[in-house]
């Protein structure tokens, strides 16, 4: 989301929420997510029911959706460019995110370190990045 925000040059302000302390499952986090994960966004731009005002907005595919939609950027207006960009979307929700998610719990924060698990998950992380960088070598 961080880059979708940058590729497409909309201001934005940084909250860092302490996820060690907890943070994501205080009050004022869970009226943007009510999951209490990251990533989240809040359009102030927009009315909305965001704490604070603004309009809230959760999970990294639904953020990236509502950026696009919102802009009028990347995201293709034909079908064929929008299925592309929906496709890889879902390969992000379904795949990277929960991979590199796992590859950190397991290798940071899980408190037993269980080796075949953190391998596990760091090698399909890495497959994963294969699968892009063989994308980006052939698109823009």
């Amino acid at each position: 989301v961080s880059i979708a925000l940058e590729e497409l040059g909309l201001p934005y302000q940084v909250h860092f929420v302490k996820l060690r302390k907890l943070e994501q499952k205080e009050p004022w986090f869970l009226a943007i997510n009510p999951n209490g994960r990251i990533p989240a966004i809040v359009d102030r731009e927009v009315a909305g029911d965001a704490e604070g005002g603004g309009f809230a907005v959760f999970e990294s595919g639904a953020c990236l959706l509502y950026l696009a939609e919102k802009t009028g950027r990347l995201m293709p207006t034909d079908p064929r460019g929008r299925s592309r960009v929906v496709q890889w979307l879902m390969f992000q929700m379904g795949g990277v995110g929960p991979m590199q998610g796992q590859a950190n719990v397991f290798h940071r924060y899980f408190p037993e370190k269980i080796p075949a698990v953190i391998e596990r998950y760091q090698n399909e992380t890495r497959r994963l990045y294969g699968v892009m960088d063989g994308r980006l070598a052939q698109s823009e």
